[in-house]
């Protein structure tokens, strides 16, 4: 049963990275269909901005579970490389503690935005409207995700400092 669950588990997180990879691309395209309509000298649909706009913000959310999964998101590790193997793995026991702590913040938060953007019927008034509960939509799932995979790192004995590959020098 477990392991069908982590296998459904991996699949919503790759799933939310792929939603996440096609985002970007509608994004380019509205950015070249603006452009290009501008350059022909028509007059480019009012919404491209703001949508490109949400779709950053969505391909973030999206794909920010799957990058801590992987380890493909940005940090720094030069302090903790230095120290010794026990400092080390305490040092990163907290941290993981401290980041599950802030993601669950989050996500705690970001559904009490939601709901009182949908209670309270908040606009985001751009060139198009755009109910405002559209921008905090993917915090709660997002952020808990995050939570989720922190705490994986946390209570288990694998390593976000610890990768497979060498990483380039600077």
């Amino acid at each position: 049963m477990l392991t069908l669950i982590g296998k459904l588990y991996t699949r919503l997180l790759l799933g939310l990275a792929a939603l996440a990879g096609s985002l970007i691309i509608l994004g380019i395209a509205l950015v070249v269909i603006d452009v290009s309509l501008r350059t022909l000298g028509y007059r480019p649909p009012g919404f491209t901005v703001a949508f490109v706009e949400y779709i950053l913000l969505y391909f973030v959310l999206l794909s920010a579970p799957y990058l801590v999964r992987e380890k493909g998101h940005v940090f720094t590790d030069m302090f903790i490389r230095r120290l010794g193997s026990r400092p080390r793995r305490i040092l990163e026991k907290a941290i993981y503690l401290l980041c599950s702590i802030v993601a669950l913040v989050f996500a705690v938060m970001g559904a009490q935005l939601f709901l009182e953007s949908i209670e309270f019927g908040y606009v985001d008034e751009r060139s198009v409207d755009i109910p405002y509960w559209a921008l905090y939509v993917l915090f709660p799932l997002s952020f808990a995700l995050i939570a989720i995979e922190f705490t994986r790192y946390l209570l288990g004995n694998d390593s976000m400092y610890q990768r497979d590959q060498p990483l380039d020098s600077v």
